[in-house]
């Protein structure tokens, strides 16, 4: 290869965003211009399989009319469960906590296999997964699920699995978020969370499960928006912009050779700070390699234009630059020469086979945590009402195009005549229902955080419905159940098969077989 400019490396450093199932024209010029490497994709660029194809061949096109020797790095947030970005016409597949919840790792490495390949297939060669985080906090409000569970231990495992899963796909994977998310009550999007272990505790439980990837041959590493007092002493930098996290640690102490990635510098942790573009400097400072800038094309020309002057201007070494360009190249040489290019969609993507394999995983992590005595509940003569959450995305790692919880539909498909109604109800609806329904399933959607619908719970309680509960994202919902319920299950997400198989258990169809990867434990029975 020929010896790079300064600009045609920088544009190798930066993963952008845009909006549509099209590449815009300006952001079509931008990548032209600036040689722009690596590009992320979200539900907002998602059609049928055949568009997504469509859209990632004309991105790879503008890369290679731009003269760039190697093809573009296409990433998604494909962690799969409640954070997914494909859509129509792909095979929904079992997030991490469920998969945890089978207790079998295998199903780990089987389910990120399957998903790589349907990735693959569609031309994004880049997985923003798996999640390393360790939920020991049941407050988290942004990784719960997204989680393989409490357990440093079974997080590196079932993590190991995953990885392993999707490289044998033939996809470059994320470890995140470094050096862990998992034991904070506050939303990275939404501010700058503060975590205050000891470097021995961070060792024994955060780190542990990343170290053991490094050692399984990690591809990349995303860093937290996340301020360390042990790991970086000077107040509120967070660990994106901590060189002491991720040159000292992350690289000398724990040997990390691979490609480090920002999360997106458009969080507010980093906006309502030091701001994206200058973020964008300082993060490249630190010792990352690629700067991720997912939305606005006026904050990517930002980054980009500030990055070049702080190496004319000797703020960042011209070193730094090389080094970073040579990991980035490297991960690419490694996993982009060969990708085989589809004429079309295959029909193994979201066809029956794929389907079929990721039900089975579905029917093993689905888990009953109360009332096993009471199953199979009585539909023959019961009038059974099914009331569900209002359609809702709890973070912004989510997306709305996929908000649906669709648990009356679940049940309709075992118990037809049973009906259907979405919160809220307020008290004299429940009066008047009172008098026209045997049985109550409620579906819960993180209700452990919720006012609204622990207070419906408990109304229900009081109204002496006969009661059952469905929680359909966090498991932490049992920590907040009044005595008087009868079943409680979990299914992890809100996707439909786990909810199908939470139906066909409840009314006596399929056992349940599940464990919770976290601890359980009721800490409030009454609200007054």
């Amino acid at each position: 290869m020929s010896k790079p400019s300064l600009d045609e490396m920088l544009g190798q450093l930066l993963v952008v965003g845009f909006p549509g199932k099209r590449v815009p024209e300006e952001m079509e010029a931008f990548m032209k211009e600036h040689k722009i490497g690596n590009i992320i994709l979200f539900a907002r660029n998602m059609g049928t399989p055949e568009e997504v194809q469509k859209l990632t061949s004309s991105l790879q096109r503008i890369a290679k009319k731009s003269g760039q020797e190697l093809p573009l790095l296409i990433s998604v947030d494909q962690e799969n469960g409640v954070v997914r970005r494909l859509g129509q016409g792909t095979t929904l597949l079992p997030g991490a906590m469920a998969l945890a919840a089978t207790n079998d790792p295998e199903n780990a490495y089987h389910m990120h296999q399957l998903s790589g390949r349907e990735l693959v297939a569609l031309g994004i060669n880049w997985n923003l997964a798996p999640v390393l985080d360790v939920n020991n906090n049941p407050e988290n409000p942004v990784i719960g699920v997204r989680s393989f569970g409490e357990d440093p231990h079974k997080v590196a495992l079932y993590g190991k699995q995953a990885m392993a899963g999707l490289q044998k796909a033939g996809m470059v994977t994320t470890l995140k978020h470094f050096p862990g998310h998992g034991d904070t009550n506050v939303d990275s999007h939404l501010g700058l969370p503060r975590i205050d272990h000891s470097l021995e505790r961070l060792k024994e439980v955060e780190l542990y499960p990343f170290q053991a990837c490094i050692d399984a041959g990690a591809d990349t590493i995303m860093s937290a928006h996340i301020y360390f007092p042990a790991l970086e002493e000077k107040e509120g930098v967070p660990a994106t912009l901590s060189k002491k996290i991720l040159t000292d640690l992350l690289r000398n102490d724990m040997g990390f050779e691979g490609v480090v990635t920002t999360d997106c510098m458009e969080m507010d942790a980093i906006t309502k700070t030091i701001g994206t573009e200058k973020g964008c400097v300082e993060a490249i400072k630190a010792g990352v390699d690629l700067v991720m800038v997912s939305h606005s094309i006026v904050k990517q020309k930002g980054a980009l234009e500030q990055l070049k002057r702080a190496v004319e201007d000797g703020e960042i070494p011209i070193t730094r630059i090389e080094e970073a360009y040579r990991r980035v190249l490297a991960v690419k040489q490694k996993y982009l020469l060969n990708v085989k290019e589809y004429a079309s969609v295959p029909a193994s993507v979201g066809g029956q086979v794929h389907q079929d394999e990721a039900m089975a995983v579905y029917e093993k992590s689905v888990t009953i945590e109360q009332g096993a005595n009471l199953i199979p509940l009585s539909a023959k003569g019961k009038r059974i009402l099914v009331i569900e959450p209002p359609e809702a995305i709890m973070t912004r790692a989510e997306d709305k195009h996929y908000a649906h919880a669709a648990l009356g539909l679940a049940v309709q498909s075992i118990v037809p005549h049973s009906d259907v109604k979405q919160m809220p109800l307020f008290t004299e609806q429940l009066s008047a229902l009172s008098h026209q329904y045997d049985t109550i399933v409620i579906g819960l959607l993180s209700a452990s955080q919720q006012k609204e619908q622990q207070e419906l719970l408990h109304q229900l309680v009081r109204f002496n419905f006969d009661v059952h509960v469905v929680a359909m994202r966090s498991p932490y919902d049992y920590n907040i159940l009044p005595d008087g319920v009868g079943i409680y299950i979990n299914t992890y997400e809100f996707s439909y098969p786990a909810l199908e198989v939470a139906a066909k258990a409840l009314f006596g169809k399929h056992p349940l077989t599940g464990t919770s990867p976290v601890t359980l434990i009721k800490s409030e029975r009454n609200i007054k």
